[in-house]
């Protein structure tokens, strides 16, 4: 039986990234994930590189976190994101009153902000609605998540990591408080006994907390992404009140993605998908962008949040956090297991930081962070990414126009 000192589940890009972080502090470790990496939430997203804008006003912990790992990435990431800037869109009827507590908001946490009148947001976007009244500039940016989870997952395998695809947990054996042994099914159908377990599997989370008899209640929601023939955008666009639905348009080369909607769901391997979603996305963002309404829609395609049911029953509201939270599991009985939820794709890296930190304490691991200084490995060289993309089975819908390598 194979005995890693880290087993983390999980190919998403909080996994890879946990994966990167304990390898470059040379702990070894195994990453499982049961398809190809990225096949879940992050590589179903809109790929915004949040500035922390969106929750400045509600949120100030999360808008912080969003504006320090937007920094970061724009410095270690390359190619994985793209520097776009954005402009939260206040329309004729949003309360002129919110616009004004995001503003401020920004100022507060830090955030750089300009306000734009509406002649000078239609400089910016030609396009844009004949009701606009001013815009809120900020440096939010596009991610590539499937150039950004291969290139951390390249990078941890570089430093000795193992990468296992096609490798779900099917049990884990538990006794005297530890997890002992961990059966992998598909392509690798073996045990493994790992001396210490991250559990960083997303919206999936609480089924494999379930495997070691605990509990850890998720709150999927489904959000619908559109993607649709449109080249003339440039800054991400955020309508500029409470979060709902279709209130974000993503640019790419020559295409944007429309999202998106949030509906709970029970099981977020099965769940239904409705056309009103696709219908009121395209509606609510034309109402910013009017042209895309009539545009020609390239794909459409539904990705689950992983949202930590505690978090949002405290707070009650969509959109008002996505922060993330790492459960040490020694506090439920079983002392070599921590899981990791919540978050957003934007704070990965600070995820991954995290867990790596409690990880190493467990093992009596004296070393330290370097990520945030640290290049994602082809960070330059688009072509190399993408070769990493395919290698690890990787592509996800969200950036399918942008990442070509050998598809």
């Amino acid at each position: 039986m194979d005995q890693p000192t880290v087993l983390v589940v999980g190919g998403g890009a909080t996994g890879a990234g946990i994966a990167r972080d304990l390898a470059l502090r040379g702990v070894d470790v195994t990453l499982v994930d049961r398809d190809g990496l990225g096949s879940g939430t992050s590589g179903r997203s809109h790929g915004l590189l949040h500035s922390g804008a969106r929750y400045a006003e509600a949120d100030r912990v999360g808008a912080e976190e969003c504006i320090v790992e937007n920094r970061i990435l724009r410095d270690v990431a390359g190619e994985c994101v793209r520097d776009t800037g954005g402009l939260f869109v206040q329309l004729a009827d949003d309360d002129p009153a919110y616009f004004d507590a995001k503003r401020e908001a920004c100022e507060s946490v830090g955030i750089p902000r300009t306000v734009l009148d509406a002649d000078e947001a239609r400089a910016s976007v030609p396009d844009l609605a004949d009701d606009v009244v001013r815009a809120l500039e900020v440096p939010d940016g596009v991610m590539y998540p499937s150039r950004l989870v291969a290139a951390n997952a390249a990078d941890a395998r570089e430093h000795g990591a193992t990468m296992l695809l096609d490798a779900p947990v099917d049990g884990m054996t538990v006794e005297d408080g530890r997890i002992e042994a961990v059966r992998l099914g598909g392509s690798v159908d073996e045990r493994i006994g790992p001396e210490y377990v991250v559990n960083a599997a997303g919206a999936w989370a609480g089924r494999i907390a379930a495997m070691a008899n605990l509990e850890v209640e998720m709150r999927p929601t489904r959000g619908v992404m559109v993607s649709v023939e449109y080249d003339d955008l440039g800054p991400v666009l955020n309508r500029c009140r409470e979060p709902d639905d279709g209130d974000i348009v993503v640019p790419h080369d020559s295409e944007v993605v429309l999202g998106t909607t949030s509906v709970a769901v029970t099981d977020p391997d099965d769940y239904a998908t409705e056309e009103w979603e696709v219908a009121r996305t395209y509606e609510e963002c034309a109402a910013m962008l009017p042209p895309v309404v009539d545009a020609p829609e390239v794909r459409t395609w539904w990705g689950v949040r992983p949202l930590y049911a505690p978090d949002e029953d405290e707070r009650g509201g969509r959109g008002i956090s996505r922060g993330f939270f790492r459960l040490d599991h020694a506090e439920d009985g079983v002392e070599n297991l921590v899981s990791v939820v919540g978050g957003k794709l934007t704070t990965y890296r600070q995820m991954a930081e995290a867990t790596t930190d409690l990880v190493c304490e467990r093992l009596g691991v004296d070393a330290e962070c370097t990520t945030a200084d640290r290049r994602l490995p082809g960070a330059d060289d688009p072509d190399r990414l993408d070769a990493f993309v395919a290698e690890f089975d990787g592509q996800g819908p969200t950036d399918e126009d942008v990442v070509h390598g050998g598809f």
